[in-house]
């Protein structure tokens, strides 16, 4: 049996749902905490005692988002031991879960600065990113596809980077139900795993060496934002 919500939960729960709404309808920078308080029923006072700011209010419905997912990604992941068919299928279960949200994934992706505590690069929403990495680690550990030992440590982030490519282009895609953003997906999804392939063969390794070299000298002037 599933527990009763306390009040507490309750409150919590209507102020989150409230905040959506109007996110959805108004806009993230147009909504205020005032807004929010009135559409939930608590006084403002209420509302900042749940959740400090507005950022406050994305960060959780992130973590909900991420939670509420689970078990899809999951199962994207046993559905198939080939990495296009995974690759496909968890971001199918990405553009599935936020349809009804592009608009405010829209405005949010103005914060791509790692300083700002809504970006995906910041040190806030550094669990969610390496949540978001080990998936796409499990991804390739569990495929049939081959990468060379060298690649593999940075292949996750590589992969998890190039989802959010897909998703900005998804987000602004105004064709007729997302077509260009599925053809996208189906060509370089088919491109990337072309490239994993040929980095394998013995004439690539000194390209292969290079673009290792690069990845780790990224990653460590990024080590500050964990990226």
């Amino acid at each position: 049996m599933t527990k009763p919500l306390t009040k507490s939960e309750e409150t919590r729960g209507r102020i989150m749902t409230a905040a959506m709404e109007l996110f959805r309808k108004r806009g993230f920078e147009e909504t205020t905490m005032r807004d929010i308080a009135v559409a939930a029923g608590v006084a403002l006072g209420g509302a900042y005692y749940y959740y400090e700011s507005k950022q406050a209010l994305v960060m959780a419905f992130y973590q909900t988002a991420q939670r509420e997912m689970e078990t899809e990604l999951q199962g994207a992941l046993t559905g198939s031991k080939d990495l296009e068919k995974r690759l496909h299928a968890m971001f199918q279960v990405k553009f599935n879960y936020f349809a009804q949200d592009r608009a405010l994934l829209g405005a949010l992706s103005a914060h791509t600065d790692p300083g700002h505590p809504l970006s995906p690069f910041s040190a806030q929403t550094a669990c969610i990113r390496d949540h978001d990495v080990e998936l796409f680690r499990q991804a390739i550990a569990g495929s049939t596809i081959r990468v060379s030992a060298d690649l593999e440590p940075y292949l996750p982030r590589v992969l998890w980077l190039f989802q959010m490519g897909l998703i900005l282009f998804w987000v602004y895609d105004s064709s007729p139900g997302q077509t260009r953003t599925k053809n996208l997906v189906e060509r370089s999804v088919r491109i990337v795993l072309n490239l994993i392939r040929f980095s394998t063969l013995p004439l690539m390794g000194p390209v292969r060496k290079q673009a290792v070299e690069l990845l780790l000298g990224v990653y460590a002037e990024q080590r500050g934002s964990r990226l």
